[in-house]
């Protein structure tokens, strides 16, 4: 996977936006204002995504390419290979669940301003 391709697929959502707020190489893309994916722009290897805490572990457990998340709450957070470790509609599908759980968390006055 790119990261043309994965940039793309995350700005396609409703309401994300990316920024980069920490350094100019970390990447990271938000709804409602907050993260659900973070990369390293210069080494595209690895995105950081949300994730249930349950689906965590068994993920982790089924696939090498998916650890806990590097620098984020371990309970929360994955750090997905996109270098061939996992496959590449597995790590959109775990985008979306990263940027689902995010929005469900938004408060709802956030939500409503949010088309899809």
């Amino acid at each position: 996977m790119t990261l043309d391709y994965f940039r793309d697929f995350c700005l396609s959502k409703p309401g994300v936006t990316d920024d980069t707020p920490f350094d100019a190489k970390t990447l990271c893309f938000r709804v409602g204002g907050k993260i659900f994916a973070i990369l390293d722009i210069d080494f595209f290897d690895y995105v950081n995504l949300k994730c249930d805490p349950d689906r965590s572990l068994e993920l982790r457990e089924q696939f090498p390419g998916i650890t806990p998340g590097f620098h984020m709450n371990k309970k929360w957070w994955n750090s997905v290979s996109v270098r061939g470790n996992v496959p590449d509609p597995l790590i959109l599908e775990l985008t979306t669940h990263s940027y689902s759980l995010v929005f469900s968390s938004l408060p709802k006055s956030i939500q409503s301003t949010i088309t899809p």
